[in-house]
């Protein structure tokens, strides 16, 4: 684990939106631990240090709290939708060793063969990891791929001791050439001609 993840979390006993707004006013979050059986535990966050740590996804979090440590993976972030501040954490006590399901990005590499165009049809993966060990990402290199190549959830090399949940078959990326887009514009002249074709005489 990275000290880079190490939080001193407060224990707080006051509850409802009144109390959050003013906890997050004084630079904080308020958060919520639960998991293995225990009853659910309400914590202050330092603001500023947790936003750092949650710029990466599956932090899984070293807490002291009353000066006792514990280790919980971030399951849920809620943000304001307007300015983006967060709002509140969704904690999950985990244990060293024990592993978790987590939503893992795909990454892509590469540039697939001239003239073709790669389309990423499932942005993550949902992989079984050590909740110590949860990978930032997973990459699948589509350098070269022609045409009609499909990479599935099932190509991907996965970080060891990783096991892949979703479907073996899930299309992860398709490789195709870009059809034209039909040209709606007239022939070079037709317009021109309407445009100077003569009048029609007069009838007198």
């Amino acid at each position: 684990m990275s000290e880079d993840t190490r939080v001193t979390a407060e224990t707080r006993t006051e509850f409802g939106k009144g109390f959050a707004r003013r906890t997050r006013a004084a630079g904080k979050i308020p958060a919520v631990i639960y998991g293995h059986g225990t009853q659910p535990q309400h914590i202050s966050l330092p603001g500023h240090q947790t936003a750092l740590i949650l710029r990466k996804a599956n932090q899984v979090l070293e807490l002291t709290i009353d000066g006792v440590e514990s280790l919980a993976l971030v399951k849920d972030v809620q943000k304001d939708p307007v300015t983006q501040i967060i709002e509140h954490i969704d904690l999950i006590v985990i244990r060293k060793g024990e592993k978790v399901q987590v939503e893992v990005n795909v990454h892509l590499e590469g540039e697939s063969a001239p003239g073709t165009m790669a389309t990423q049809d499932s942005q993550t993966v949902l992989l079984e990891v050590l909740a110590t060990s949860i990978p930032e990402s997973v990459t699948v290199s589509i350098e070269g791929l022609e045409e009609g190549s499909v990479v599935r959830a099932s190509d991907i090399e996965l970080p060891a001791g990783s096991t892949l949940i979703t479907d073996e078959e899930t299309v992860i990326v398709g490789v195709t050439i870009p059809t034209e887009e039909p040209d709606d514009e007239p022939a070079e002249g037709e317009g021109a001609a309407e445009s100077t074709s003569p009048a029609p005489a007069d009838a007198e």
